[in-house]
């Protein structure tokens, strides 16, 4: 490694005010492997990386400096030993993968392997208490967890909205445990993957369609646990002609709430949850401040895809005391903070960069 004649003087400089930390500065004579280490770019394996949100990831890290991002021939990307090969150098690998393809990527692992991080974005290990939950808005000790783990799983999209809305809530005490709700929410079909992809963007599918009818959709168990409701929500997703971009909706009665809250009071307790946040952000309180902030479309519509390409969320709350009800609602991108945005803030806290590296 060869450091800049700026960054010497920096490192002597500072050796010569502090000597204590002279073993740090590296000069033109010397480089310790501590040095050597606290430079060193770092090795990424997206295993998976020619899906959906494999080429996002890709995309979001191809132009870092500080990031190697290493891949097999195309012709190797399935063959086992290469994949195993590929994993056990990456310094952090994300599995970009289906279920069960993640679950055979992750025995893949040396055992005496215990520096290789992996992140996993499938549905696999969300729930796994041997996995960390990959989102570091969760909580205030959830950031720490994730920068000491070697295992973290990547939120799903839905969920990180209905987790986000709702979690603040219940640890306020508005929303008590085992309240069931319902969530209502729209996706683009980027959600669905390359096949309905290629259905939507033939022009042979229909405009808007509802999904879930089984009212077993993977998603809802990571929603239960991670909101700290403790109760599944029924939940009924829809799919839409645009390609990326997600509103995520969770109506309220007030008589389901701590007695005497009201819309301000649910607002004031996300802005306070998510003050300071670098990718959430809670939206002005009500309709008429939302409509005044310019935030609906011709004044009444909120659009799904106007964070698109962003690792953002915006939550909104919209209320009526007179009739004691309200509306949460979360925007985000499917695709960025719902899959590959989180991936790559995962693997930043992960790898001990910037949390907003490349996002």
């Amino acid at each position: 490694m060869k450091l800049s004649p700026s960054s010497l003087a920096f490192f002597a400089a500072v050796a010569a005010v502090a000597p204590g930390v002279s073993a740090f500065a590296p000069s033109a004579a010397s480089s310790s492997p501590r040095v050597m280490e606290l430079f060193a770019t770092k090795k990424v394996f997206i295993d998976g990386e020619a899906g959906t949100t494999g080429l996002q990831v890709r995309d979001r890290l191809g132009k870092r400096t500080d990031i190697e991002i290493i891949s097999p021939p195309p012709e190797l990307r399935k063959d086992e030993e290469t994949r195993k090969k590929f994993i056990n150098e990456a310094d952090a690998v994300i599995l970009c993968l289906p279920d069960a393809a993640s679950i055979e990527a992750s025995k893949m692992v040396d055992a005496d392997n215990d520096r290789t991080v992996l992140i996993d974005a499938s549905t696999a290990f969300r729930v796994d208490d041997e996995w960390t939950y990959g989102f570091p808005e969760l909580s205030k000790d959830q950031r720490d967890a994730i920068k000491k783990s070697k295992r973290i799983s990547n939120p799903g999209c839905y969920p990180t909205g209905f987790i986000g809305l709702t979690r603040p809530l219940v640890e306020a005490g508005i929303i008590p445990e085992g309240t069931p709700l319902t969530i209502n929410a729209i996706s683009g079909y980027s959600g669905g993957g390359k096949g309905l992809m290629e259905v939507y963007e033939s022009g042979d599918a229909e405009p808007w369609g509802s999904y879930g009818f089984s009212l077993a959709h993977k998603h809802i168990p990571e929603m239960a646990k991670y909101s700290k409701l403790g109760k599944k929500p029924i939940f009924q997703p829809a799919v839409s002609s645009f390609d990326q971009g997600m509103v995520v909706s969770v109506p309220l009665h007030y008589a389901w709430l701590k007695p005497g809250a009201k819309g301000k009071d649910i607002h004031e307790a996300l802005a306070k949850y998510y003050e300071g946040s670098k990718f959430i952000e809670v939206m002005p309180a009500g309709e008429a401040e939302v409509k005044e902030a310019g935030l609906l479309e011709r004044g009444a519509f909120l659009r799904p895809d106007a964070l698109k390409n962003t690792n953002r969320m915006q939550l909104f709350v919209f209320y009526n005391d007179e009739e004691e009800d309200a509306v949460l609602c979360a925007r985000l991108d499917n695709l960025g903070k719902g899959a590959s945005g989180a991936a790559v803030q995962n693997l930043n806290l992960a790898l001990g960069f910037e949390e907003d590296a490349g996002l």
